[in-house]
């Protein structure tokens, strides 16, 4: 019988299967930030295992808040300041030369067709878009993964989701992440793997794959995960390029990651996109969802750009296309985060940060801060924003705030007008 990716990356990986349904796999990298590897860290300090697995395969950031906003994440920072120090982890990027985690290990060349990733982060599942295993573990797994270099799973069922048709002007990969979470509802994969195929991701860049793999979470999804192809072999290129002779043959060997044709699959979904348009959500579920035109009323008070779902160069372009020219409305806070260092020189050198600044944004450095409430765009109880983040649970970006999701043209165009609107409505306001 035929094999999924998934399950082809779990038998390459295989430790033990200590129960019936549990299977031990080995990982490729353990993925670090400030927030939940602390308490990893002092955990394993505390029982005399202060040890690495291997520090070639551990990577860290400082991205949740950064600069540090008090006393208490300045300690979060420092202890695994120290702990990337003790244990010789040389890619541990510190402020000035950080990014979102899922945004900055990828642009690294971290992640590989075929790899083992985890992380004490959700949005981990990010990274399946180079047809990797990837996903978001809690403390103890993230510990044994540390120390060990091992994590436990359930076996991989998976849900296929084959996505035709030609994405319509103005919709772009937030819009059909938004759609398919709406079909699926926020528990309609949970314990399994969303397989992105078809013709529509074929297309797609990998900033976009990582946006579908990066919400596969929010339909309860363990991760996302795409087929490697050419647009893979391209974007990861200069990392392999040692290790191949050509890109035909990384590509060949990339193709046979790809599910079997006799695969089983716990549900195939065909998802037609060609008549699907612009996507907002409403209320605190990332599957309550509505096409923009129909909440085109609704007043925001600010609007954010960025996060590991849409703060890549491609989003970034994107929003700056709408906004050039314009300005946004006096009643509007718009903030904009590029997700990594990189990512925020090349749109200071592409002139997308002059745009931004000209349309009245106030450009932040690389953080997650606003997506999670903790800063850079906190909202005061009653205030609404629309977002191109990843989740609108109530209290999200702030205690008695709403978010509202959109994709980065959206966003923009949200701010010039002052109100929701399709970005392709808005001139002429």
């Amino acid at each position: 019988m035929g094999k999924t990716i998934t399950e082809k990356i779990f038998a390459a990986h295989h430790v033990d299967t200590p129960y019936k349904d549990i299977h031990v796999i080995r990982l490729d990298a353990v993925f670090c930030h400030e927030i939940t590897t602390p308490v990893a860290i002092n955990n394993l300090v505390n029982r005399n295992k202060d040890r690495v697995f291997d520090p070639e395969k551990i990577k860290a950031v400082i991205d949740h808040v950064t600069p540090a906003k008090d006393s208490k994440t300045a300690m979060q920072g420092k202890i695994l300041r120290e702990w990337a120090r003790r244990h010789k982890i040389k890619d541990f990027f510190d402020i000035g030369r950080n990014g979102i985690c899922h945004a900055i290990f990828p642009e690294k060349g971290y992640v590989r067709p075929g790899y083992t990733v985890i992380m004490g982060d959700s949005h981990t599942c990010t990274l399946g878009a180079f047809g990797a295993f990837a996903a978001g573990v809690g403390t103890t797994d993230l510990e044994v993964g540390i120390l060990k270099g091992v994590c436990a799973f359930r076996y991989p069922n998976t849900v296929k989701v084959i996505i035709s048709g030609e994405l319509q002007d103005g919709v772009y990969a937030k819009d059909v992440i938004l759609s398919i979470i709406g079909r699926l509802g926020v528990d309609g994969a949970t314990n399994r793997v969303i397989e992105f195929t078809g013709p529509v991701v074929d297309n797609m860049s990998m900033e976009a794959r990582m946006t579908l793999c990066n919400m596969a979470v929010e339909a309860g999804g363990t991760s996302g995960i795409c087929y490697p192809d050419m647009t893979t072999v391209e974007y990861l290129w200069k990392f392999i390029k040692d290790e191949y002779t050509t890109k035909e043959e990384a590509l060949e060997k990339f193709s046979r990651l790809a599910s079997d044709a006799d695969a089983t699959y716990d549900q195939i979904i065909e998802h037609d996109i060609s008549s699907l348009e612009p996507l907002i959500t409403f209320g605190y579920k990332p599957d309550q969802v509505k096409p923009v035109r129909e909440m085109e009323a609704i007043k925001v008070d600010q609007v954010y750009i960025g996060s590991c779902t849409n703060g890549r160069i491609e989003d970034l372009r994107a929003a700056a296309e709408v906004l050039k020219g314009e300005n946004i409305s006096r009643l509007i806070r718009g903030i904009v985060s590029p997700a990594t260092s990189e990512i925020y020189r090349q749109a200071m050198e592409e002139g997308i940060l002059k745009t931004f600044i000209d349309a009245g944004f106030c450009v932040t450095n690389p953080t997650c801060g606003a997506c999670l409430g903790m800063s850079n765009g906190v909202l005061a109880e009653g205030e609404v924003c629309a977002s191109t983040t990843n989740r609108n649970f109530s209290g999200r970006m702030g205690k008695g705030g709403m978010v509202h999701l959109v994709s980065p043209a959206t966003a923009a165009a949200t701010a010039i007008a002052g109100h929701v609107i399709n970005s392709k409505l808005f001139k002429g306001l």
